[in-house]
């Protein structure tokens, strides 16, 4: 009985500086992490936004229309002290579960760019909605998220309309279309009451 009580103390010892150990790294590394997300981010609303010079967090500023799409942040973009569009960064049910999809609306009505920034979808199907090497129309090496890219916000969005789907993964192809048009509905009423949008 002894040697049993002796075993589970010593068992509760190293399972106890097993935790503060975590606990160490998880606080060491959270403040790195959090400011990797940062950067990233911020790296992505340069690519929507290649001549923005400030991005302004105004989050609760926008509401989505769409009940099965919620938005997460949303950011006005400025050039010169100008506010030239507005990025909603939004998440919508995909086939592999959420899909969290980066939308950036320019003051002249049209999507200046798509990214999604995470997808559960399988691989080699829709996956592709975020790959750099797939291409929705080959002769022009035009990307899924790509084809978004100047697309009037009173367009339809419609996929396998005019929106081109992803091969064999329509399911991931309208979630992030359905992405895209909440957040450039939304994104385009925010910058007509900024006086910003035509």
């Amino acid at each position: 009985m002894k040697k049993m009580i002796k075993l589970g103390v010593v068992l509760a010892l190293y399972a106890t500086a097993a935790c503060v150990g975590l606990a160490f790294v998880y606080t060491g590394t959270a403040k790195v992490i959090a400011e990797r997300q940062k950067a990233d981010l911020e790296a992505a609303l340069k690519d929507l936004f290649p001549s923005g010079d400030g991005f302004e967090e105004i989050t609760g500023a926008l509401k989505s229309a769409d009940a099965s799409v919620s938005f997460k942040n949303e950011y006005s973009v400025k050039a010169a002290g100008a506010v030239i569009g507005v990025a909603v960064r939004a998440v919508g049910a995909s086939y592999g579960g959420p899909i969290t999809v980066l939308t950036g609306v320019g003051s002249d009505g049209k999507i200046s760019g798509v990214k999604v920034l995470e997808n559960k979808d399988t691989p080699g199907l829709g996956a592709n909605a975020a790959s750099p090497a797939y291409f929705v129309d080959r002769a022009s090496k035009t990307t899924f998220t790509g084809q978004f890219k100047g697309k009037p916000i009173t367009d339809g969005f419609v996929v396998k309309g005019d929106v081109i789907a992803i091969t064999a993964s329509t399911i991931t192809s309208k979630a992030v279309t359905g992405v895209v048009k909440a957040c450039g509905a939304a994104s385009g009423e925010w910058l007509a009451a900024q006086g910003g949008s035509k």
